[in-house]
């Protein structure tokens, strides 16, 4: 099972390999804590929402230069201690038209995070859009299955392919390279 920790550090890794390969999708690319989309995105006060928000999407110098956000999604509760959450699916949402953003969510375990998605994209003030990713076959991969899903996305981007043909029909996760990966 992953946790937020390992999501982070990955994220950390693929921001770096973006920023040297392709700056420019870099700058415009959010790679989203996990606490932070889980606790002040979707779960916190409207103030605590927006703060969070602004800092994302806002550079150094005040310009909302975020077109592409990739935030991890928990299913674990607000209001119950004991519910920490048992499930991670991936919210990409594309603010390429500022007014009019769009959130993909991809569930590798059919549904199981609609609700817990729906809520952080209406957090964003993003219209959800059904889409596919492939399906699990284990009750523990799906945080390799957000991993591998945002590292494909994001190498889609780079290809300059547009979010409705960035289905996840086809993806095979790599759970090998991905321990790989964090033990750099």
């Amino acid at each position: 099972w992953l946790s937020d920790e390992h999501i982070q550090r990955d994220y950390e890794l693929l921001a770096q390999e973006l920023q040297r390969e392709n700056p420019d999708l870099a700058a415009r690319t959010r790679l989203v804590d996990p606490l932070i989309a889980h606790y002040h995105l979707r779960l916190g006060s409207d103030n605590a929402a927006l703060r969070a928000f602004q800092r994302i999407v806002y550079d150094r110098n005040g310009n909302d230069i975020a077109d592409f956000m990739f935030l991890p999604v928990n299913d674990a509760s607000a209001t119950d201690p004991d519910r920490r959450g048992s499930h991670w699916s991936l919210l990409m949402v594309d603010r390429r038209e500022r007014e009019r953003p769009v959130a993909y969510h991809y569930d590798s375990a059919g549904r199981l995070n609609d609700q817990p998605a729906a809520q952080l994209a209406r957090r964003l003030g993003a219209h959800l859009e059904p889409t596919r990713i492939t399906q699990q076959q284990n009750g523990y991969d799906c945080g390799v299955f957000v991993l591998d899903g945002t590292r494909a996305l994001v190498g889609r981007l780079g290809q300059r392919r547009q979010p409705a043909r960035l289905h996840l029909d086809y993806l095979a996760v790599d759970r090998q390279a991905l321990q790989n990966r964090l033990r750099g």
